[in-house]
């Protein structure tokens, strides 16, 4: 089954129904569509998955797209595939999965299985990537709110957000150790990188069962570029990285918050658990040594 968001991709003119069904025209397989409509997704989508019951199912859009499929899925035996067709795919990037749409495919029809892990937000939420308080979710709420698209919007929206950027008093305390920081970033971390390709977790590893906090102190202009621009790491000295399985992040303040892209308001705190090997998903098969 291929879960199509319409409207992933801003401006793309790729029709990914008609471009999945030439491709499976010789094969054996049956397909089936189901085509979000931004009203009541989660149950039809829960509604047909349990009446049809897939071998697999494939995400076609950007983070959101993803996020909203696998909550379907968690703890089940239905491997997820994903096709990057969003405006931002940081799951696609994480799992090196390509561009191209046949490409993408053969990796559905004939990639690796493997159980990944969930972290799970506030009993509530669930992040398969990167989650953060701070900074990037302002970004993101600004991104939101101005419909901008591509590189300019994007470093238009950074420039604002690095201008007024402020230190959050922050508390963190992460299987039973207490940190206490002013920073202008946490991120919750399953992954490595951002959509963008800026390395924030140089250790992440979706099959791990842990996750890291990543607190960032101090964050320039230049810093910013060699990351997002160079994909190069966090300066060391400005940043810690704590592994946990269970953390709770406390602000004196209310905070930006995002969850895998979708910005989800401001919180004063934070629970993450790991949930080890919730989710199959469908990876680029590895080649074998001879």
């Amino acid at each position: 089954m291929f879960v199509i968001n319409p409207i992933s991709g801003g401006k793309s003119k790729v029709n990914w129904e008609l471009e999945i069904r030439k491709y499976f025209t010789d094969l054996p397989h049956k397909i089936d569509f189901f085509i979000l409509n931004g009203k009541d997704d989660e149950e039809s989508l829960k509604y047909w998955l349990n009446s049809i019951k897939p071998d697999r199912v494939v995400a076609v859009g950007g983070d959101g797209t993803v996020s909203l499929v696998a909550e379907q899925i968690l703890g089940t035996e239905i491997p997820m595939g994903i096709i990057a067709a969003g405006s931002a795919n940081g799951m696609a990037r994480e799992l090196d999965l390509p561009a191209d749409i046949k490409e993408s495919l053969d990796i559905i029809i004939d990639g690796d299985i493997k159980k990944s892990d969930v972290i799970k937000l506030n009993n509530s939420e669930i992040s398969l990537h990167l989650s953060d308080l701070g900074i990037n979710a302002q970004l993101v709420k600004y991104y939101e709110k101005n419909k901008l698209r591509g590189w300019l919007g994007y470093s238009k929206m950074l420039l604002r957000v690095l201008v007024r950027k402020k230190l959050m008093k922050v508390t963190i305390t992460a299987d039973g150790e207490v940190i206490k920081a002013n920073a202008i970033l946490v991120v919750i971390a399953n992954a490595s990188k951002y959509g963008t390709g800026a390395l924030i977790n140089p250790g992440g590893n979706l099959h791990d069962g842990i996750f890291e906090i990543v607190i960032v102190r101090s964050l320039s202009i230049l810093t910013v570029i060699k990351m997002f621009f160079q994909y190069k790491r966090y300066d060391p000295k400005k940043v810690e990285i704590i592994e946990a399985r269970h953390a709770i992040i406390e602000t004196v303040k209310p905070i930006y918050f995002q969850v895998d892209g979708e910005f989800i308001g401001k919180v004063k705190k934070v629970t993450a658990d790991i949930i080890p090997g919730d989710i199959l998903l469908i990876l680029p098969k590895k080649i074998k040594a001879d």
